[in-house]
């Protein structure tokens, strides 16, 4: 059978007014997870995340509607983990410098997680579809977040941002840009130490608020 179409079964469907229960769903989730990180999207199975999870394959398909449903949700909680986006939403009175060195230091501890960095070698050997989800779920997931922020320290006028879009590829682009990120997704070199993350962080942002800030 598909993994993509529910499960026919003799048990009956949950009510489409029945609450799910969110314990099983983080269950699901964690499964889920280790399994993509383990084998794959291709070689994990909606059965192997039901037995990993310890509950039935309905139950999974209750919470999600196929892999790639399960897979997105999976990549979001794990970047919502990391960055979760109450992280952008700037304040009136708010230090954008605050909120920058804390976004960037998040970001590259999200970018070269262990996990991040399977994950992301990972898809390399799945379809392009894995990697259209991955980027939804993830980068995209926290470009529109920053967007949004540039847009509102604009509005409170504590930055001079003329392209918001163009403003997170540049500050991003800082925070990952040169020949040590390479080395580091390739396994050259390790990642960097939180006191040099911070440091680096720390260094973009001044930059960055000399070229933006009001």
């Amino acid at each position: 059978m598909s993994e993509q179409t529910s499960p026919t079964s003799a048990e009956p469907p949950a009510g489409r007014g029945r609450p799910k229960d969110p314990a099983k769903r983080h269950a699901i989730l964690d499964a889920a997870k280790s399994l993509f990180l383990t084998h794959g999207f291709t070689s994990t199975s909606m059965d192997a995340v039901a037995r990993e999870a310890g509950v039935s394959k309905l139950t999974v398909y209750s919470h999600f509607s196929g892999k790639e449903a399960l897979y997105f949700a999976a990549i979001e909680a794990k970047c919502e983990n990391l960055m979760p986006l109450p992280m952008f939403t700037l304040e009136p009175g708010g230090s954008v410098a605050e909120m920058l060195q804390n976004i960037g230091e998040a970001f590259l501890e999200m970018v070269y997680s262990e996990d991040s960095m399977r994950l992301i070698n990972a898809i390399g050997a799945d379809d392009p579809k894995m990697a259209r989800l991955f980027c939804e779920a993830g980068p995209q997931r926290t470009q529109s977040a920053m967007v949004s922020f540039f847009q509102r320290a604009n509005e409170l006028q504590q930055l001079q941002v003329p392209s918001p879009e163009r403003a997170v590829e540049l500050f991003f682009g800082m925070l990952q840009g040169g020949c040590r990120h390479l080395q580091i997704m390739l396994g050259c070199r390790p990642p960097p130490s939180r006191e040099e993350s911070r440091e680096h962080v720390a260094e973009a942002v001044r930059i960055f608020l000399r070229a933006f800030g009001v």
